[in-house]
């Protein structure tokens, strides 16, 4: 039998960062969803579903998976949302076809024969209860990440529960022929920290792991006197500069550079934010960049909840503690200021005084004195000179992609006016 990753139609809730990616592919801790899912089904072949759309993107990181095809007589289902643990397999488990339930959500379904083969020769761009209507019902209990804040605020948990799995339980690598740590470095609670092959660490430098693990991957670079305070992950080949801090519960993807101070952060692969300036209970995207002194707030005046836009609509995150949204390749100019909850589309330019609008749409351009369309073509063109800086060759899939997601967002862009 089969597993396949699907997404199912609450996967929109999770704008902007899905525009790009399909929803398991989102980041919580050191590893994605769809790599928490199979670490609970050891061995077993898998397939992908995603929206149409992403198809070529996600088959060229994926070459030897199937995306939306299934190839076995069974196949189990598993909502891509899931935020797993250990035990999911077992939540599962049923020889008779069958649909798993949790709150009135979709979790899982199990399929064979010729419900499977009717299913596959019409496979939905997005799934959901319809699609397995006649099956038996199984009520389960499941976490599902239904908002990008359900990513920061379990991204803490989740780092722990990561590091566990990756390092082995109080297993600390510090030293070793290639590793390079510098004399005057300081570490507490040696057996929370992990420190990958060619890793280096300049003098002055405090990993603290007392408040959770700190697992710092292949090939990373720390500049003298850096800061970290777990629980954090330091992607392979990031580089964090001079004086940065890094507080509990950050993540931060391979080749990014970090500076100043972050906390509750979330950050995904090919990202900078490297000078001074906080960015704190905030998640950013693929291929990001921070102008110097970039701050967000992450907490009101009033100490109330923070309210987000989604999807046009203000939705009330129950949060206190709650930053910056972005989504990939968009870019700050210096000195940019976001307000709490504060959303930015994909590929989005944002710069000049004041708060700028706490609702910014894919493809904007502009900041609090007003917002213009920006147009796509020369996104594009940024983008490939940026993705060749760091010897990343832009394809036609991933051109077309952009053209994509302009077309899919222009309403948004067109309830603000332009």
């Amino acid at each position: 039998m089969q597993i396949c990753i699907f997404e199912d139609k609450n996967y929109i809730n999770l704008e902007p960062l899905i525009y790009s990616r399909p929803v398991y592919q989102l980041v919580c801790g050191i590893l994605t969803l769809r790599e928490k899912i199979l670490r609970s089904f050891p061995g077993k072949k898998y397939s992908l579903h995603c929206r149409a759309y992403l198809h070529d993107v996600l088959q060229r990181e994926f070459p030897q998976i199937p995306v939306n095809k299934l190839t076995d007589n069974e196949c189990l289902f598993i909502n891509g949302r899931i935020l797993s643990d250990k035990n999911l397999a077992k939540l599962f488990l049923t020889k008779e076809d069958r649909l798993f339930v949790s709150g009135g959500t979709i979790a899982a379904a199990k399929l064979s024969g010729d419900q499977l083969k009717a299913f596959s020769e019409n496979f939905p761009d997005v799934l959901s209860l319809e699609d397995f209507y006649g099956l038996p019902v199984q009520e389960v209990d499941i976490e599902f990440v239904n908002y990008i804040w359900d990513l920061i605020n379990n991204n803490g948990l989740e780092l722990k529960r990561d590091f566990d799995y990756l390092s082995g339980k109080g297993r600390a690598v510090k030293k070793g022929p290639r590793r390079k740590i510098h004399e005057g470095v300081h570490f507490i609670n040696n057996k929370q920290i992990f420190i990958g092959d060619g890793v280096e660490i300049k003098p002055g430098c405090v990993i603290d792991a007392s408040g959770g693990p700190v697992y710092i991957d292949k090939e990373a670079y720390l500049y003298p006197n850096v800061v970290i305070m777990g629980p954090a992950y330091i992607g392979a080949k990031t580089k964090i500069k001079s004086g940065a801090t890094i507080y509990g519960n950050v993540s931060i993807g391979k080749v990014c550079k970090v500076g100043g101070e972050v906390e509750g952060m979330i950050m995904m692969s090919y990202s900078n934010k490297q000078h001074a300036g906080y960015i704190g209970h905030a998640f950013l995207g693929s291929w990001v960049n921070l102008g110097a002194d970039t701050n967000n707030s992450d907490l009101k005046n009033n100490y109330s909840t923070i309210k987000v836009a989604v999807n046009g609509k203000e939705i009330n995150s129950g949060m206190q503690f709650l930053g910056l949204i972005m989504g990939d390749h968009s870019k700050t100019a210096i000195n940019t200021m976001f307000n709490t909850g504060t959303v930015v589309g994909f590929s989005s330019n944002v710069f000049g005084a004041g708060f700028p609008s706490k609702e910014i749409p894919s493809f904007s351009w502009g900041g609090s004195e007003g917002m213009m369309n920006y147009n796509v073509e020369k996104s594009i063109d940024t983008a490939e000179k940026v993705l060749g800086r760091r010897n990343v060759q832009m394809s036609e899939a991933d051109k077309k992609l952009f053209m994509d997601i302009y077309e899919m967002t222009e309403d948004a862009r067109m309830r603000k006016g332009y």
